[in-house]
């Protein structure tokens, strides 16, 4: 069941044997999917590990570590028309990129589709997937799914044209959050996106990560995405939510330190959405302020 429509975005950095476990995995696929792995300046031999066992995989070396930009290029030097994402401890379910690319061919204003994640060792399903699953987002009938705000770059297939049209991840968020902005300005273009259960991808999180780090990133990229997006209250409601409600120590300063040293940057980027997407933003305040599955900890 090869299928020529979609190939599959690995960033990864320092966790070979994570990476190569996934890559195991994705060519096992029915679908025979290409695969782009970016190896974001991994000094743990991932490039010549990914070499020797997978001399198929399409393998790109930039030299630095681009983040979520390391998926821009990949994108780039993809040849389908849709690309899907993943992590390098996660995987898609066989069959899922198939059915993926089918809805994305059906219906022609939906630029991506994120996925059910089941957590591994066990399959349970992320805490995250009840949210999803509870979208407060109104989207039209057609959708397959409920419709989302954001969507997840370990879990998702996008249209590939689209995604580059937007100009991808930002340079300046790197890592953590991300996603907002681009599925915030592909909103803002006419796009939805949805998430669709019969889709799966499986995740087995690696213990090779600074949740400090991802949390502080975190928390810096939600302060820009509201001051670069939303309307002045909007914003200040959800920034002084955050003030209120984060760990109060050293790694919420510095969030908010460098979400303040960004300002100069924010406000010659600074585009109001348009009311019918702030209308979805709206929506998703409850969920966001009372979520269990992403917490500023950590």
């Amino acid at each position: 069941m090869t299928d020529p429509r979609t190939t599959v975005v690995v960033i990864t950095h320092n966790r070979r044997d994570e990476l190569l476990h996934t890559l195991d995995r994705l060519a096992g696929l029915p679908e025979r999917p290409p695969v782009i792995v970016t190896d974001n300046a991994s000094s743990d031999g991932t490039a010549e590990a990914v070499r020797r066992r997978h001399p198929g995989v399409t393998l790109l070396t930039p030299g630095r570590n681009l983040g979520a930009v390391g998926r821009n290029i990949a994108v780039r030097r993809a040849g389908t028309p849709y690309v899907a994402f993943c992590d390098d401890d996660s995987w898609w379910e066989p069959g899922s990129l198939a059915r993926a690319a089918d809805l994305l061919d059906r219906h022609e204003r939906l630029v991506a589709v994120t996925a059910r994640i089941l957590v591994e060792p066990g399959g349970r399903e992320d805490p995250i997937v009840a949210e999803l699953r509870d979208s407060p987002i109104e989207g039209p009938d057609w959708l397959p799914g409920p419709a989302l705000g954001s969507f997840l770059a370990a879990a998702t297939v996008l249209r590939a044209d689209a995604f580059l049209r937007a100009g991808g991840f930002s340079e300046r968020l790197w890592l953590g959050g991300e996603e907002e902005l681009l599925a915030t300005d592909l909103a803002t273009s006419g796009w939805w996106l949805a998430y669709v259960p019969e889709l799966t991808v499986h995740h087995a999180p690696s213990v090779a990560r600074d949740a400090t780090l991802r949390r502080i990133h975190g928390l810096r990229n939600t302060l820009w995405f509201c001051w670069l997006r939303r309307p002045l209250v909007p914003a200040l409601r959800r920034t002084l939510f955050l003030a209120r409600t984060v760990p109060r120590d050293r790694a919420s300063v510095r969030a908010f330190a460098l979400a303040l040293a960004g300002l100069p940057w924010v406000v010659r980027e600074r585009r109001v959405v348009p009311p019918a997407v702030e209308e979805r933003l709206r929506r998703l305040t409850h969920a966001q302020n009372h979520s269990t599955a992403r917490r500023y900890v950590g």
